[in-house]
């Protein structure tokens, strides 16, 4: 039994007469806090109850509740709700494995059309680029490329910014079916691009692959939050990476699409006009039903996205509906016993409603209590996109030695060996790496996995700039092509993945879509400039020796090393700012700190486990970071 003392309630004047009170204030003998909590006395009537006295503990020991505010709401917020720590300890389940595919959808559509522009510029330049006098066939100018990649990241941080912000205020379930509304209408637009003049055609394909952009940024914080919220705290890692592991799927999926399309419309063409200095007509149009196949995996998903009930933490805390978030997991948790929640509930419908915590995302206390966090998800997103959108620099030089030049093939056969590159790379690196990160995060934890897999990005690019100048520009062996597919696979087993775990965890439900989204703007402004400031900036510092349309940068190697040293940097700061979140719940993570688990008894009577602090907290490697705020 936790010790407390009572102090005076509600109205009474002494706290004899706890009976009459409608609240309670509570203060642990243990606690070195001047601070009183205020209890529902609902709560303090069962105290004798395993969950209740863990309630009270937690709200005092973690800093979960908001004296400030007048009122510890225990009822609606955090650990006090039964249902809530019934979801933490549910057994895994179908719902699970539905939710999975249901969100990981949104990520495989994100990827395909992020990854299968790269076959569709080279269409692109062969129909509109390209002059039956010169020798060579049409080639996208860079700055078209660019601005092409460009446009959908920059819808990327807006969806990102304003879907996070609307899926705290309106609800996640809701603004979830707009944003693949969003993704299937990008998707065919693109591929409806308007007229067939070069201008017309590049002009109404940037704006709509920005519309894309902000269905795709918008999936970024529902996916996860939406997860994060349904799973227990056991395998919420794992679950929230398998959701973004669903990225490489997309990947596979755009290259075989293209690979398909492009197979068959070269095959209906043999012994036609199409060569490697004239493109057929058709070639407009494959490109387009590349773009426009990417609707179908969202559209399928959307009818079970609408009817996918609202995650009961943010009915219950942000709503402050506990009666519905109570009723809507009973019908997709089959082992959920409502009638045992049903009690309090209702007790809890029935008093006075003390208000929520109240301040602001822009407050000082948020700044105080969580912009810690929030610095560290945002800063190690915004890395760690910095080198992984750059893999583009290595792309061609790897592709030119194992594949024709585009001289001596058609406009299909380039698509599709591009396409063909790529599925060789999600499958080789990619894929795997994902699935290390669902397999090993719940044993090794998110703070580690993410330094190491800075640590050896930055390793491998190291090695990649060395010897450059005098070595890789002229030997492109299978020694270069399996640094680069280390790199990639390191990036996912790594930060890559779990910079889209970690904000999902760290943040009070009401602020939670809101600082992913936060988080992954910062990120996808690094995919800027790794994507496009890093393309230019590597290009030979001699004008000659720079390629075609582009201007001279401060050459490859200088490139690498910069990646690399950002990459040192992302590991650093992974170190120093980043919390271990892992088998710890939701409300856990926002105290702060690493803890390990003490067995108590739930609310059937059956072995549950809650957070005490331990001495491993302090370890770096293990638990709370060095420069991380005390709970």
């Amino acid at each position: 039994m936790i010790s407390g003392r009572l102090h005076v309630c509600c109205s009474c004047p002494s706290p004899d007469h706890v009976s009459t009170c409608l609240f309670i204030y509570w203060r642990s003998s243990a606690s070195t806090s001047e601070s009183w909590f205020r209890v529902p006395r609902f709560v303090f009537d069962h105290v004798n109850g395993g969950l209740s006295e863990l309630v009270i503990f937690c709200c005092c020991r973690a800093s979960l509740t908001d004296p400030e505010a007048g009122a510890v709401f225990v009822g609606s917020s955090k650990m006090a709700l039964k249902v809530l720590t019934a979801l933490d300890h549910a057994r895994t389940q179908y719902y699970h494995f539905k939710a999975i595919m249901i969100a990981g959808m949104g990520l495989f559509t994100d990827s395909y059309d992020l990854f299968c522009i790269a076959p569709v510029m080279k269409l692109i330049g062969r129909i509109y680029y390209g002059d039956a006098r010169a020798d060579k066939p049409g080639v996208t100018p860079p700055a078209v490329a660019s601005a092409m990649v460009a446009v959908a990241l920059a819808g990327t941080v807006t969806g990102q910014l304003v879907f996070g912000f609307l899926g705290d205020r309106i609800g996640r379930r809701r603004m979830y079916g707009l944003s693949l509304l969003l993704m299937v209408a990008g998707s065919f637009a693109s591929g409806f691009s308007i007229c067939r003049t070069r201008g017309c055609v590049l002009t109404s394909l940037c704006l709509f692959r920005f519309l894309l952009g902000i269905g795709i940024g918008g999936d970024y914080p529902l996916s996860a939050t939406i997860m994060s919220e349904f799973a227990n705290k056991r395998t919420r890692g794992s679950f929230i990476a398998a959701v973004f592991s669903m990225q490489g799927f997309g990947i596979l999926a755009s290259s075989a699409v293209t690979m398909a399309i492009t197979a068959a419309f070269n095959r209906a063409t043999e012994g036609g006009d199409a060569g490697p200095l004239h493109t057929p007509e058709s070639a407009d149009l494959v490109w387009r039903i590349i773009l426009m196949v990417g609707a179908l995996p969202a559209g399928l998903t959307f009818y079970w996205r609408i009817a996918m009930p609202e995650t009961a933490r943010f009915t219950a805390l942000v709503e402050l509906d506990v009666m519905k978030a109570t009723a809507d997991m009973g019908k997709v948790l089959g082992d959920l016993d409502v009638h045992n929640f049903a009690e309090d509930a209702e007790a809890l419908r029935r008093s006075p409603q003390p208000r929520p915590p109240s301040y602001g995302l822009l407050s000082r206390q948020f700044l105080r209590r969580h912009g810690r966090n929030l610095f560290a998800c945002a800063m190690a997103w915004f890395l760690v996109d910095i080198p992984y959108y750059s893999s583009t620099l290595f792309q061609s030089q790897i592709y030119q030695p194992f594949f024709p030049r585009p001289e001596h093939v058609n406009a299909y056969q380039d698509a599709y060996n591009v396409a063909k590159f790529q599925a060789i790379i999600a499958v080789a690196s990619t894929i795997p790496g994902y699935f290390a990160t669902v397999y090993f995060i719940e044993r090794v934890g998110r703070r580690r996995i993410q330094m190491m897999g800075f640590f050896f990005m930055g390793l491998f690019l190291f090695a990649l700039a060395g010897p450059y100048d005098k070595y890789w520009n002229h030997h492109t062996n299978y020694g270069y092509i399996v640094l680069y597919a280390l790199t990639f696979f390191f990036s996912n087993f790594g930060p890559n993945t779990t910079t889209f775990i970690v904000p999902a965890e760290l943040f009070p439900a009401r602020f939670r879509s809101t600082c992913h989204g936060i988080s992954g703007a910062a990120g996808k402004v690094g995919a800027i400039i790794g994507a496009i400031g890093f393309l230019w900036a590597s290009q030979a510092r001699n004008k000659e020796d720079a390629a075609s349309g582009w201007k001279p940068g401060i050459g490859m190697m200088n490139a690498l090393i910069i990646l690399a040293g950002v990459c040192m940097i992302g590991a650093v700061h992974t170190y120093l700012f980043t919390p271990e979140t892992k088998m710890r719940s939701l409300e856990e993570n926002e105290g702060g700190g690493s803890q390990d688990a003490d067995s108590h008894e739930d609310v059937n009577g059956e072995g549950i486990k809650y957070s005490t602090p331990s001495p491993r907290s302090v370890q770096p490697l293990v638990g709370q970071s060095p420069l991380q705020s005390p709970a």
